[in-house]
């Protein structure tokens, strides 16, 4: 897959800390909803990118409340449509190791071990990659600076973001 743009990973972690405790009025808060840790980690990876795919269905956009994609604020719909093989515009992430995180990228949790149902954002990684040592971002359970060590989760998976296909 060709990239026509980097990943900002510094715009992302701004976005990040800005909004981390915070609701952009720009975008509905899903709180109520089931919770807004995809809509928020979808605002961060948007900041970094500046590209969404108004594709029906399976792209990754936000226009309103009503009129989005599932990969906005779905855990599972985000992950498919950042790691999706066919080049399509928006921004691509790839599977990744812990030691391979940097900050920008994306963690998902699992609770109960069974789907995953947690977006945190990346925003620093201390010298030796280690869950004590990566502190993330998160909206639904609001949090900035966290330490990942402090989640209690069944199942984790890590998502390195690689760049951005324009339209």
């Amino acid at each position: 897959m060709r990239f026509s743009k980097s990943y900002d990973r510094r715009a992302a972690i701004m976005y990040a800390h800005q909004w981390a405790y915070g609701r952009n009025p720009r975008f509905y808060d899903y709180e109520d909803l089931g919770g807004d840790c995809t809509n928020f980690a979808s605002q961060c990876i948007f900041a970094g990118s500046g590209v969404m795919n108004f594709t029906p269905d399976y792209g990754w956009y936000y226009i309103d409340s009503n009129q989005k994609a599932p990969a906005w604020t779905g855990v599972p719909y985000l992950w498919n449509f950042l790691t999706r093989n066919r080049p399509s515009p928006g921004p691509v992430g790839i599977p990744c190791e812990l030691e391979d995180l940097r900050p920008g990228d994306l963690i998902q949790l699992s609770f109960k071990g069974e789907t995953f149902q947690h977006s945190p954002v990346v925003v620093s990684i201390g010298r030796n990659p280690a869950p004590e040592n990566i502190l993330i971002a998160a909206h639904s359970y609001d949090a900035d600076n966290r330490p990942l060590s402090t989640y209690e989760y069944k199942d984790i998976r890590f998502l390195h973001m690689i760049g951005v296909v324009r339209p």
